[in-house]
């Protein structure tokens, strides 16, 4: 199934959804595909058959070089304000997708473009890859999660030297760092996403939904009432039609069926 959007594509495979991001020529964002990006998530939130999500840039040059910054030459500060609130809700909308999102970096990846993979809970980049927070060499600051986002993966070092120097890393370097977790070849970033994908169907959606949740959690609660929680889940599980799936199915010695409940 194929749906075509203003500026998205989408594409299901399996339990997969493939949002190929599509503006050329640098695919950037609008406030139309931010919106867009907005109410897609929310609506595979709510379908059960999906587990994974993967997105990434059409053509071989560019994942996303963010917005578009005739945006903001009149310096108009509600247009600014508008902006800086479609990208957070969109962004902070993907960050709360309840399965696993996986940006597939295919080219450039700068400014709201990286910051779109950085909502993402996992990244794969091709060798090719350069990635960038440029917003300050033209007086602005990543506003969409940069900031706060980069730090959590890279450190505050590597933050500030891609923030406040205007750093840019190439894929070898971004792996190095903790930007990326894994590198393949020029045109390989979607299938390998893909099949990262595949894996996260092997594994009970209930489970995956409140382990990412523990996992962010830790970002900002301390461990002291993050270990509590993660107790309370694990027994919450029990709830779901899934906890038992998954184990009498190991038992069996058979594949699960999950409901995704």
């Amino acid at each position: 199934m194929m749906t075509a959007h203003t500026a998205i594509i989408e594409h299901i495979i399996g339990h997969t959804a493939i949002l190929t991001l599509n503006n050329p020529p640098a695919n950037t964002w609008t406030a139309d595909s931010l919106q867009q990006l907005k109410q897609i998530v929310i609506k595979l939130n709510q379908n059960k058959d999906i587990y994974a999500l993967v997105i990434t840039g059409q053509g071989e040059k560019f994942f996303s070089a963010g917005a578009d910054l005739n945006l903001f030459a009149d310096g108009d500060k509600g247009k600014a304000a508008s902006m800086a609130k479609h990208f957070g809700e969109a962004f902070e909308a993907l960050s709360a997708f309840r399965g696993v999102s996986i940006a597939a970096i295919n080219g450039y990846t700068m400014g709201g473009g990286l910051e779109v993979a950085l909502a993402c809970d996992l990244r794969i980049a091709e060798s090719q890859a350069q990635m960038a927070l440029p917003e300050a060499t033209v007086g602005l600051l990543p506003c969409a999660g940069g900031t706060q986002n980069l730090t959590a993966l890279v450190g505050e070092g590597w933050a500030k030297r891609m923030i406040l120097c205007g750093e840019r890393v190439d894929a070898a370097k971004a792996e190095k760092i903790g930007l990326v977790e894994e590198v393949v070849e020029k045109g390989q970033a979607l299938d390998a996403a893909v099949a990262l994908a595949a894996k996260v169907a092997k594994q009970s959606p209930s489970s995956v939904s409140v382990c990412k949740t523990l996992i962010n959690a830790g970002r900002a609660m301390p461990r002291s009432q993050a270990l509590p929680l993660e107790r309370e889940l694990f027994v919450g599980l029990f709830d779901t039609d899934d906890q038992a799936e998954g184990v009498n199915a190991f038992l069996q010695k058979r594949a699960p069926i999950w409901k995704n409940s």
